[in-house]
């Protein structure tokens, strides 16, 4: 795809603030943000996606001529600070979970470390790659793990909110889990296999349904998928696709089965495979789509659908019941003297009061099972004797307590980008894919049911734990920071 210059891709207060921190001399005041979404009643897991796209966007910082001449004609911006965008590049350090890794309400997905103008330009456009391609890659992972083996295509292309959001949304639901995408430039620029086969206008164009379905059969003889409810699945839809079928064997091509759009999908698929079965072809596929998500497959599937193959479009690359992450970019500390002095925000609502400080994440498995038990989100250099038992206290009701002997950890971010510098080997789509699968895999069924799921545990160790509570009080008391 050609490169586009999304410099500008932020909103006009990350600018602003830019040019203040200027005039107030603290333009090489070295800050640190995380990324992180917070708890709501639909999330109980997230798979993170979108960090290839936000480096590429860090490291391609410029402002054009044409940019600098557009900030200086809305006459808000000191002449100096104009001039420093000329030579603006991304000299800080970015720390990220890798794409695919299973994260969690509080958890820092991305942290920057870095001069506060550059880490305050870049939040408005990590926060929407990261959110869009992590909500998309979220919902992906719930639709496949209620199709339960399943092959799931992603088919929303033509709903979703714009090109970019149908492009790196089949990106996102590939690391979630699909299959494959309808949406072919997204599988020329990231090699992701395509799909689809023919419309309802493709059997209204010919005279007959038969004839279109024949039509459509000598063109790919080896591929025959045939959309059967145009007019009628049971009593013309399916026995013309069964004729077709026929000739194709008799030619020497292959079935391939039937896909149904419309109607009641749980006994029109029954009736179907049936009718296939009883006519010779048990091992052809019946694919159905049609406003499909992970709630309306796992109904299907108790209703005893006959269907192994899903299409899926329009709740999926909306995320239709919840249409935005909601993930954010805050500030956790600010450098003096190369040590760290963290911040925190503080709120009436408890779910908005910030962790502070330059933080880390840890997965602590079952040495027995493989199994993810639990996240410690910890202070960075905090020092942890991992040979021995651990326990873990709740962040908020601190007589809930769970001690671990036989396990392993696994600290969760790498670092991606050091002193301006890509220092990551950014995996392929097909490694983060297979990833992700792996990540899904190593947690219980129970953390990940559509109704209910246990609550996963993400406690605070002991430093980040003293930390923060001894900064609310002296924020209660009035005292200084």
């Amino acid at each position: 795809m050609e490169k586009r210059n999304l410099t500008l891709l932020t909103d006009l207060y990350e600018l602003t603030m830019m040019n203040g921190y200027y005039l107030q001399g603290k333009k090489d005041e070295v800050a640190v943000f995380d990324v992180f979404f917070r708890q709501n009643e639909l999330i109980t897991y997230s798979l993170a996606a979108g960090l290839e796209q936000a480096v590429d966007y860090v490291m391609n910082l410029k402002f054009d001529e044409d940019d600098v001449s557009y900030l200086r004609s809305l006459n808000i911006f000191d002449e100096g600070f104009l001039s420093l965008l000329k030579d603006f590049k991304f000299t800080g350090d970015i720390y990220s979970v890798p794409e695919g890794t299973m994260v969690f309400p509080g958890e820092p997905i991305l942290t920057v470390k870095a001069p506060i103008m550059q880490a305050q330009l870049i939040e408005t456009a990590i926060l929407n790659i990261i959110n869009h391609q992590t909500l998309i890659a979220s919902k992906a992972a719930k639709v496949v793990y209620a199709a339960n083996g399943d092959n799931v295509m992603e088919f929303g292309l033509r709903r979703a909110q714009g090109p970019d959001a149908g492009i790196y949304g089949a990106r996102a639901a590939i690391i979630g889990g699909c299959n494959s995408t309808s949406d072919v430039i997204a599988g020329k620029e990231f090699d992701i296999p395509v799909s689809g086969t023919h419309a309802h206008s493709w059997v209204m164009n010919f005279p007959s349904e038969y004839e279109a379905f024949k039509a459509y059969a000598d063109v790919y003889p080896n591929g025959v998928l045939l959309l059967v409810d145009t007019y009628d699945t049971l009593k013309s839809g399916v026995p013309n696709a069964i004729k077709v079928f026929d000739e194709v064997v008799k030619k020497g091509g292959k079935p391939v089965g039937i896909r149904i759009d419309s109607g009641d999908l749980a006994y029109l698929t029954k009736q179907a495979r049936k009718m296939l079965d009883e006519a010779g072809y048990p091992d052809t596929i019946i694919c159905a789509s049609g406003d499909l998500d992970e709630r309306s497959i796992t109904s299907l599937k108790l209703q005893g659908a006959k269907i192994n193959s899903w299409g899926v479009g329009t709740k999926l690359i909306t995320s239709a019941d919840m249409p935005a992450l909601g993930g954010v970019y805050k500030l956790a500390g600010i450098e003096e003297n190369g040590v760290i002095i963290p911040k925190i925000k503080v709120s009436d609502n408890s779910a908005k009061i910030t962790n502070p400080g330059f933080k880390t994440v840890y997965r602590i498995y079952d040495k027995a099972t493989g199994k993810a038990e639990a996240d410690l989100i910890a202070l960075r250099g905090e020092k942890f004797d991992f040979d021995k038992p651990i326990t873990l206290i709740h962040p908020v009701e601190r007589w809930k307590t769970i001690t671990f002997t036989d396990y392993s950890v696994k600290e969760l971010p790498v670092t991606v980008v050091k002193d301006g510098k890509l220092v990551y080997d950014l995996p392929t789509l097909k490694e983060i894919s297979a990833y992700a699968k792996g990540e899904m895999e190593s947690f219980w069924d129970e953390y990940k049911r559509l109704d209910q799921p246990h609550v996963y545990k993400v406690d605070l160790s002991d430093g980040l734990y003293s930390l923060k509570s001894g900064m609310l009080e002296k924020i209660r008391k009035g005292e200084s920071l």
